[in-house]
C-alpha cells in the first residue's frame, strides 16, 4: 500500500476527486492548508494598506491505494490539478505499512 498526499489549488477540488474517482479510488481526504512555493505570495491591498499575503491557501489530498493503483491515482491527480502555471502543486508518495479498519478489525489491502 502507498499513501498519496497531494497539495493542490483550492479550485481543482472537483476535477481531482471526480478523477479518482473514475478511477475507482474510494476514499479520499481533503484538508485546507496554507502554504507557498516557488511562487513565494504576493501583496494586496486592503482600507489603502499594502498587505504580504505569503501564505497561499492550498488542499492536501491523501489516498491510501493499493500498489498497483499508484500509478493511475497519481496519472489521476496530474490530470485534474494540472494548470500549467507557477502554484499547481506537489504530489508525495510514501509506503504504508498496515491499514486497519476500525468499524471490524479488517487489516491490509481489504481494509482500504
Amino acid at each position: 500500500m502507498q499513501k498519496i498526499e497531494a497539495i493542490i489549488q483550492p479550485s481543482k477540488l472537483d476535477e481531482v476527486k471526480d478523477a479518482l474517482i473514475e478511477i475507482g479510488v474510494l476514499g479520499i481526504t481533503v484538508t485546507e492548508a496554507r502554504g507557498h512555493g516557488r511562487q513565494k505570495g504576493h501583496t494586496e491591498f486592503y482600507r489603502g494598506r499594502e498587505y504580504a499575503v505569503d501564505l497561499l491557501p492550498k488542499l492536501m489530498v491523501e489516498v491510501v491505494v493499493v500498489d498497483a493503483m499508484v500509478e493511475p491515482a497519481i496519472q489521476a491527480i496530474l490530470t485534474g490539478a494540472r494548470t500549467g502555471k507557477i502554484g499547481d502543486g506537489k504530489i508525495f508518495v510514501s509506503r504504508i505499512d498496515e491499514a486497519i479498519r476500525i468499524r471490524n478489525d479488517e487489516r491490509g489491502d481489504i481494509a482500504l
